[in-house]
């Protein structure tokens, strides 16, 4: 049995979701999962589905050309198709924390995401030990304001050369490049404390601690030129209280960032997010 996904959106219109499942019963696909969604405001139509084909001989290429020339052409879509042998290649970028990274890493390991990690990028050194334990390939990038430019290309030649798909910021501290960005836009995922706007800098969890907060948080984005205001596609909360130290803070935050950033990573590999005007559809 083989399995694509397809994900469409377009402006909104009738008979879209009629002329999509009738397509694919005539070719002899049978729709397993289907949700969409309308931006009234936009005027923007979403949609996602999985169908499964029993048939040997089908082709993915012809189905992709019949597709543009019966639908996405007559409706204006703009759409994506991978079958589920599409895992895609994800780039892990790491500094010093390690807690994202092993998480990540478990997680990849005993078989819950759907993709491969064929490197792990940092600008310093101290995870190398992490990468040879998973036996996954490390590079040290260095990339300071004096070698910018040729940390930048070396950056571009790996992901060349590994034929990344998309990029994981796993708690990576360092500004991306506007040229990166442009590169892989919507494919570059970060996770930060929800503390921003309001306690900015290198201690948030004790300007947090100092002002009494009651709710700490974790925000999963993917990466824009505007600093931590990307299109988030994970949240998540914890309640604290004045029983808890710093040290509580810390340690019920980086729960939060590991938990919150692989949801993200599972849900972008799994083609369950779309991008569109700096927000997302995530379908569950």
């Amino acid at each position: 049995m083989q399995k694509i996904t397809i994900l469409i959106h377009c402006e909104d219109q009738k008979a879209i979701i009629a002329s999509v499942t009738n397509y694919i019963s005539s070719i002899d696909g049978n729709i397993i999962y289907l949700d969409q969604h309308v931006d009234a405001d936009e005027n923007v139509f979403f949609m996602r589905l999985e169908c499964e084909f029993s048939a040997k001989n089908w082709n993915i290429e012809a189905i992709k050309i019949d597709f543009q020339a019966k639908l996405a052409s007559p409706f204006k879509m703009s759409w994506e198709m991978y079958t589920q042998d599409e895992k895609p290649k994800m780039a892990l970028f790491v500094s010093k924390y390690d807690h994202c990274l092993y998480d990540i890493l478990g997680r990849y390991s005993a078989g819950e995401l759907p993709l491969e990690i064929p490197l792990i990028i940092s600008n310093h050194e101290d995870l190398k030990c992490v990468a040879e334990r998973f036996s996954i390939p490390f590079h040290y990038v260095p990339f300071t304001k004096d070698i910018k430019a040729e940390g930048e290309q070396k950056l571009l030649d790996l992901l060349k050369q590994y034929n990344i798909d998309f990029i994981v910021l796993a708690r990576y501290m360092q500004i991306i490049t506007p040229n990166l960005i442009a590169q892989y836009k919507n494919q570059i995922i970060n996770i930060h404390h929800s503390f921003l706007p309001a306690f900015p800098g290198a201690k948030p969890y004790h300007s947090a601690f100092k002002r009494g907060v009651k709710i700490i948080g974790a925000t999963s984005h993917y990466v824009t030129e505007g600093l931590d205001e990307g299109p988030i596609i994970e949240q998540d909360i914890a309640r604290v209280s004045h029983s808890h130290s710093i040290e509580d803070f810390i340690m019920k935050g980086r729960d939060l960032e590991r938990m919150v950033l692989a949801r993200a990573i599972k849900l972008h590999a799994e083609r369950k997010t779309m991008v569109y005007d700096n927000k997302t559809v995530v379908f569950l």
